[in-house]
């Protein structure tokens, strides 16, 4: 395969999967049909759109060209209590839709989640998910159990309002769904891990817009219609206002040996102050309806000993109380009936009935407790504030003077996800962009001594002459670890091991071709740990091996390999890698490991080399250091300056080589006056290095940020050679 071949390969594409419907339900507002549309060419679709935009006409009006397509059945699988909700905007709609009880004719059948493994679903030429968020959690056995079961099924769609953009994974998991990109290939490509077997992934900096621009490839973000360019639609989607109403609860002054209460409570402690502050709460619950006793109510409670005392309360008022001890027939009836208006007050959990129901003839909501959980208020609140809403929304949260801290958290998390979310849906539009060959001659420094050359090194190693190259060293990218920059030509933005090999291989000869014959490529590298959060377990992958491998392969000799010894207590410091915890060790020791070293991997082109280097100068004291097959004595902190190379969205992966290291190897295998080459220059370290101790040098950096400090740090040591043959 050609490289420009290949690198185009690289770029994530989705492909159309589906049809071009003849036409759509007449119900449908333009901006619907157009994303019903666009999900039935795809084929295979998410639809993240903000409550009331109509998710339910538009997943039926989708299935039901499915079935008219295949001629097949389509199941809907929703939470327990929206089927009903979904059969009836059906019937509005003009568009069939029945419970699920066994048949498999051609038409659309729904039925809730629960319900997966009493059905065949092999038999459905469609499936589309209700409140798709339930393939939130990665770890989750209804997330596996839905990806696996539809695994083959031809048409997909998932539908929830826009996802959270604090948690990506859930992009990820919709896409492993969809059968675009599984959760690993997505995090290879698009996330960074900090260090530590249990920390979380976040998006690189550098990844956001081709992140965002993938998941628009197979997905709508819509939270108004004038965000895809339905600017007259939009005005009719405008809502009314959103009130907060701030209930505190003043407590009584605690024996805590303080003058007052505390004003926050941590993750252990919550529950107890929500146990110790109940009665205080509810009454204040029972406040709020009886001064408004005309008025229809959803009440948010936290436990089941909130029911009976608000059952006390209330005994005397038109309520119902959904439980999860409920059969689900009655759970059913009663939310139904509430969003039929049949009775007045609704009592119930987030968990139960927090998620894809229309309660919006509602628009006064109270959370009895807040908990520290931003989505599942969001979620509960746009039961009733919902395009369709006519009426203000009055939300009535019950908080108390010693959990200030939660309401504050809550409107940390909604400041952040209103920001990134008008980030998400800027960037969703963002066109993906084509490949660019990176050639950039005009940055090019070229010396007597020296050529700083601005690009792809795959491509500008071309124009180096045939054996021409003394010495080569350089640290690769290490694959899937460190991603220095979103472009297809950086060998380290790749999804798998696999494509990493791939890519390389491209230079390799190219190494090969151009080093004087009996000559040496030096490469640093070392192990790299297996994350139980990307892979599924924790270990070790044997990165110089694939190097060893792929040289040999490409007829290079393995000549030698040095171990460089780093301190496993900074390691562990850096990365909090369960192996190296000293508690660890009492907890299991069997999953206690050594740290992880660099190694220099030295590789000897065949043929017989006809400038021997003879080192006369170097005593045996010093000789027997350098042949050790360890050397302890590298200074990690004799770097070149980084710092000043970061740009805004760099990740933590700025790794210069130590100057000790590159001045043995330079000392042991080259000569004054050889031309040293390094493919991914980066900052300029072994250049900076090799001109220092009077060899040429070449380096190739695709990086304009790094080949930008690299030129000065380089300018630098020519100055201070001309300033010491000056004095």
């Amino acid at each position: 395969m050609k490289y420009e071949d290949f690198l185009k390969k690289k770029i994530k594409k989705t492909i159309d999967a589906g049809f071009t419907p003849k036409s759509l339900n007449k119900n449908l507002f333009e901006f619907q049909k157009h994303i019903v549309n666009m999900a039935l060419k795809k084929g295979r679709y998410a639809i993240f759109a903000d409550t009331g935009l109509g998710k339910t006409i538009m997943q039926i009006a989708w299935a039901d060209e499915v079935v008219k397509h295949t001629k097949r059945p389509v199941l809907i699988l929703a939470p327990l209590a929206v089927s009903g909700q979904t059969i009836q905007e059906g019937k509005k709609f003009g568009i069939e839709v029945e419970k699920y009880t066994g048949g498999y004719e051609p038409k659309i059948y729904i039925s809730n989640y629960e319900q997966i493994d009493n059905i065949s679903c092999s038999v459905f030429s469609g499936i589309v998910l209700d409140e798709s968020s339930i393939l939130k959690n990665f770890m989750g056995k209804m997330r596996n159990n839905i990806i696996e079961t539809f695994k083959e099924t031809p048409y997909k769609l998932a539908c929830t309002a826009t996802p959270s953009p604090n948690d990506l994974m859930e992009l990820g998991n919709h896409s492993e769904f969809l059968n675009y990109m599984d959760r690993n290939e997505m995090l290879a490509m698009y996330f960074v891990h900090d260090g530590g077997e249990t920390q979380k992934w976040r998006l690189k900096g550098h990844a956001k817009k081709d992140f965002y621009a993938w998941v628009g490839s197979w997905a709508t973000v819509i939270v108004n219609p004038e965000n895809i360019g339905f600017k007259d639609e939009g005005v009719k989607f405008k809502l009314p206002e959103l009130k907060y109403y701030n209930n505190m609860v003043i407590t009584p002054k605690k024996d805590n040996g303080l003058l007052f209460n505390e004003t926050s409570v941590n993750a252990t402690d919550f529950n107890r102050e929500l146990r110790e502050t109940r009665e205080l709460r509810l009454k204040k619950v029972y406040d709020i309806i009886i001064s408004n006793p005309d008025e229809y109510f959803l009440v948010w409670i936290n436990h089941n000993e909130d029911e009976r005392i608000l059952r006390d309360l209330l005994f005397t008022l038109d309520f119902r109380i959904v439980t999860g001890s409920d059969k689900p027939e009655k759970k059913e009836k009663d939310l139904i009936d509430f969003s039929n208006a049949k009775y007045k007050i609704l009592i119930t959990k987030a968990k139960i009935a927090g998620m894809g129901m229309n309660f919006q003839h509602c628009h006064n909501q109270i959370f009895a407790g807040l908990d520290f959980s931003f989505e599942k208020l969001y979620q509960s609140v746009r039961r009733s504030y919902r395009f369709g809403q006519k009426d203000n929304v009055n939300i009535h949260l019950i908080t108390t003077d010693t959990m200030t801290n939660v309401i504050e958290t809550i409107q940390q998390k909604e400041k952040m996800f209103t920001e990134l979310r008008q980030e998400m849906q800027h960037i969703i539009n963002y066109e993906k962009r084509k490949l660019k060959m990176v050639i950039n001659k005009e940055n090019d420094i070229i010396k007597d001594d020296y050529k700083l050359l601005h690009g792809d090194c795959i491509q500008r190693v071309k124009e180096i002459d045939d054996e021409s190259i003394g010495f080569t060293l350089f640290s690769p990218p290490f694959a899937e670890l460190y991603v220095y920059s979103d472009m297809e030509q950086d060998i380290g933005n790749v999804k798998t091991y696999q494509e990493f090999t791939e890519h390389f291989e491209y230079l390799i000869p190219e190494l090969e071709r151009i080093t004087q014959k009996g000559r040496l490529i030096a490469v640093h590298c070392m192990d790299l740990p297996i994350q139980k959060g990307k892979e599924g377990y924790i270990g070790i992958r044997d990165f110089p091996g694939i190097l060893i491998s792929m040289f040999q392969k490409y007829d290079m000799i393995f000549h030698s390999r040095v171990t460089i010894w780093k301190d496993p207590v900074i390691e562990m410091q850096r990365t909090k890698a369960l192996g190296l915890l000293h508690k660890q060790v009492k907890k299991d020791s069997a999953m206690v490991r050594v740290g992880i070293p660099d190694y220099l991997l030295v590789f000897r082109k065949r043929g017989e080399n006809k400038k021997p280097i003879k080192n006369t100068d170097i005593p045996v004291e010093l000789w027997q250091k350098y042949a050790s097959p360890v050397w302890e004595d590298i200074n990690y902190s004799n770097t070149l300056t980084k710092w000043s190379a970061r740009e805004n969205e760099d990740e933590k992966h700025i790794c210069p080589l130590q100057l000790d290291t590159i001045t043995r190897a330079l000392t042991l295998w080259s000569t004054e006056n050889d031309t040293v080459f390094t493919p991914f220059m980066g900052i300029g370290s072994e250049v900076y290095q090799a001109l220092k101790m009077n060899r040429k040098a070449i380096g190739i950096e695709l990086k304009k940020s790094y080949f930008d400090q690299a030129v000065k740090n380089i300018e630098s040591v020519v100055e201070e050679k001309k300033q010491a043959v000056l004095f």
